[in-house]
């Protein structure tokens, strides 16, 4: 049997032919988010009225949230068609308030939200989800649950720590512990992966591939194209020093093809 979310992505990809089949290029973002609280606690903290403003932006500029997965699809298969603007929602790290503040929201408005997060810190660190909370999660139907290597390494600096060969176990054992753990946990499999503080290489990414990971996430901060390579597709940071009116000018700009 499809999952709720497995089903969601069916229907956003394939029912919407016939009303977009005569568009040549749909417009995707990928907006990733980390913490969530009614104040600014950091400069990874998103209010909570913020965020909701940012989603009745999404509406008022005719953007339709999706999952991740039906952008994947769209990157894979010629024929698959998307609305002319499309969103995806993703957070980064599994901070708590994905659970206290970021689930209500996504259970009343229905949205679909990939969440990446590094088992060293679920049930381990104190501002990090349990693990019973990611299950209630990834159960939810809304959340798919992947990874974010085990614990967040900046790769740049374990390069230059280590012989060529430790890293490469290294690595390799960022990505495969990350996975059993999650699936161990989730009963749900990870093939998806978002790059630590967006730092990818050619290397990286071959490990990546040979770790059974079909896309990976970076934060270059531009619209997603079919040409972009699966392993390192774009997205953009947003924060609370975006605001609404960042918000507002980031989704029109890239929408009209400029720069944000």
């Amino acid at each position: 049997m499809l999952s709720a979310l497995r089903l969601l992505v069916f229907f956003t990809v394939f029912s919407v032919g016939a009303a977009y089949a005569a568009q040549t290029e749909s417009h995707v973002v990928i907006l990733v988010y980390h913490r969530f609280s009614d104040h600014v606690a950091d400069s990874m903290t998103v209010r909570t009225q913020t965020f909701e403003a940012q989603l009745r932006l999404l509406k008022e500029y005719r953007y339709q949230i999706v999952p991740l997965r039906a952008v994947l699809v769209w990157l894979e298969d010629p024929s698959a068609v998307l609305p002319a603007r499309v969103a995806v929602l993703t957070a980064d790290d599994g901070h708590r308030s994905v659970y206290d503040v970021l689930l209500p929201i996504a259970r009343k408005e229905r949205l679909p939200v990939t969440l990446f997060v590094y088992p060293s810190a679920i049930s381990n660190a104190d501002y990090a989800l349990s693990w019973e909370q990611t299950r209630a999660l990834a159960q939810s139907g809304l959340f798919d649950i992947q990874s974010h290597t085990y614990w967040h390494p900046n790769f740049k600096h374990e390069r230059e720590r280590r012989s060529p060969s430790d890293y490469v176990r290294f690595v390799r054992q960022q990505l495969e512990m990350s996975r059993q753990r999650i699936e161990a946990h989730t009963r749900q499999p990870v093939d998806l992966l978002a790059w630590p503080f967006g730092i990818y290489d050619d290397q990286l990414m071959a490990l990546a591939s040979q770790e059974r990971y079909v896309a990976a996430f970076s934060l270059d901060a531009r619209p997603v194209r079919r040409g972009d390579s699966r392993l390192a597709l774009p997205r953009f940071m947003i924060v609370e020093a975006t605001g609404t009116k960042g918000f507002a000018r980031l989704i029109s700009d890239t929408a009209a093809g400029k720069q944000p």
